[in-house]
């Protein structure tokens, strides 16, 4: 059974090797579900580890129908995944209604040329899982990564082994809520590859923060934050104003 761990760091990387993982895909922000890491981050990662590499392609944060120049980056970023060796990429995209946006996924999977696919949780909002599973395994998918729909992997593990019994060229790599106490639950359902973080919070700072730099209103996953013209130029027309 392949173990991929969700690595959000060099630290975290080197970590999941020296354990034994097989493999890792390497994200940033773990808050929000996981971004596109750095390339300084990605870069320092490959030179450090000899597993492979497979890397979140998300732009940002939020939901998963993007936009024209948010697609556009998304393709440079596998681009540069494909230039690096990567291992393999994880993305996906969806329609407003939360169905398969097939033609963008398809042009991912394309783009990534022969590097792993692996559609990511997206698969969790959409309307149905069984059909989309065997679109996702038509276009050329390997992977989809998915907690069965439900908050936590062991908990959709019904929607899991159905998934995982339609499976032929596309593996279900559950996802989400798996602890070394719920491992044996899929192996014994025999599952291939399965995922997890493996977090554990370290204290950074001997004494609380000043002033909290998160913010909970940029959390909303049906909204996006976009730097407002309008806003922006009233200000600048006040600046301007002598």
């Amino acid at each position: 059974m392949i173990l991929e761990v969700c690595a959000n760091s060099v630290e975290s990387a080197l970590n999941a090797e020296k354990a034994g993982a097989n493999r890792i895909e390497l994200c940033m922000e773990l808050g929000v579900g996981g971004v596109t890491p750095s390339y300084g981050l990605l870069k320092a990662v490959l030179s450090a580890l000899t597993i492979p590499v497979h890397v979140l392609i998300r732009p940002r944060s939020g939901d998963f129908t993007y936009s024209n120049t948010e697609f556009d980056v998304m393709l440079q970023d596998i681009r540069m995944c494909v230039a690096l060796g990567c291992g393999g990429v994880v993305s996906g995209v969806l329609h407003k209604d939360f169905t398969l946006d097939a033609i963008r996924t398809k042009e991912l999977i394309k783009e990534a040329k022969e590097l792993k696919f692996t559609f990511h949780r997206a698969f969790d909002w959409v309307v149905d899982p069984i059909i989309t599973f065997q679109k996702l395994q038509d276009m050329g998918a390997d992977y989809v990564l998915s907690s069965g729909q439900e908050v936590s992997a062991p908990l959709g593990f019904s929607l899991l082994s159905k998934l995982n019994k339609m499976s032929t060229t596309c593996l279900i790599m559950p996802g989400g809520g798996v602890k070394p106490d719920t491992i044996n639950k899929f192996k014994e359902a025999h599952f291939k590859v399965i995922h997890m973080s493996g977090v554990k919070f370290y204290k950074t700072l001997d004494s609380n923060v000043p002033l909290s730099m998160n913010s909970v209103s940029f959390l909303e996953e049906n909204q996006v934050a976009i730097s407002s013209v309008d806003s922006i130029g009233q200000v600048v027309a006040l600046l301007n104003n002598s």
